[in-house]
């Protein structure tokens, strides 16, 4: 193996391991919908996975630079079955006996109210089953879209404007996922009006869009980085590469 390719591997490697991780750990903890009035002086609510998603947008945008948007499809449909996968293994230890002191019914919380906390974890997880198939469905059409307007974008200014397409491409695809994914889990799946899922999607969306203005330089900085760890003539080949495939 020539050390290009070994490079490349690994380039794709830890890009992907960066996606995946981020975009499991805001499944997770998207559960929780926070003040972001108390937090940020913001005005309205947020889902907690919001604050590492725009990582994954990042992350997202710098694969399909290199590899294309068979390169960011490939990593999006393995991230959805290993989602599904753990979010299948939280349901079944909701469903596991609870040790007895787990339901002690002298446990109280810091305001003195009983505490059963085998009742606080599935309540916790299980609601996390609407949003899993709301955030699954809106991850699908998000990356698809998000590679498609990246790859269209590219092509259109031949290959010039790092910015625009990383962020142009962000901006449409997360205004999709953020009212998607509200609407299946909390409206459909829950108990929301829809004015609230209108409300904390507009929130979400927006925390969304200044965090990708926020990160460009980040794009930059990825870009230099890459560029000394495989060197700037095979860069340019492996961008060329990406955007090859793209036409086939």
């Amino acid at each position: 193996m020539s050390p290009f390719l070994h490079k490349k591997q690994q380039l794709y490697l830890v890009l992907s391991g960066i996606f995946l991780v981020n975009a499991l750990l805001a499944e997770i903890i998207g559960v929780k919908i926070f003040s972001a009035d108390k937090l940020m002086g913001l005005p309205g609510n947020l889902t907690a996975g919001v604050l590492i998603w725009p990582v994954v947008f990042v992350t997202t945008d710098i694969i399909n630079e290199y590899f294309g948007k068979a390169g960011v499809l490939r990593i999006s449909y393995l991230t959805v079955v290993l989602i599904l996968f753990a979010f299948g293994v939280i349901y079944l230890t909701t469903k596991l006996p609870p040790a007895d002191f787990w339901l002690d019914v002298n446990k109280t919380d810091n305001a003195g109210r009983p505490f059963n906390i085998d009742f606080a974890y599935r309540s916790i997880f299980r609601q996390g089953l609407g949003i899993i198939t709301g955030s699954i469905v809106a991850f699908g059409v998000g990356q698809v879209l998000d590679a498609s307007l990246f790859a269209a974008i590219r092509k259109a200014t031949g290959g010039r404007f790092v910015w625009l397409r990383a962020t142009g491409s962000t901006l449409i695809s997360q205004l999709v996922d953020s009212f998607v994914v509200l609407y299946v889990a909390f409206y459909i799946f829950g108990n929301w009006k829809l004015d609230q899922v209108i409300a904390v999607a507009n929130t979400n969306y927006w925390y969304k869009f200044a965090a990708a203005i926020l990160l460009t330089p980040v794009l930059y900085l990825a870009h230099f980085l890459i560029d000394k760890y495989l060197g700037k003539e095979e860069t340019t080949e492996l961008q060329q590469e990406a955007v090859a495939n793209e036409s086939v």
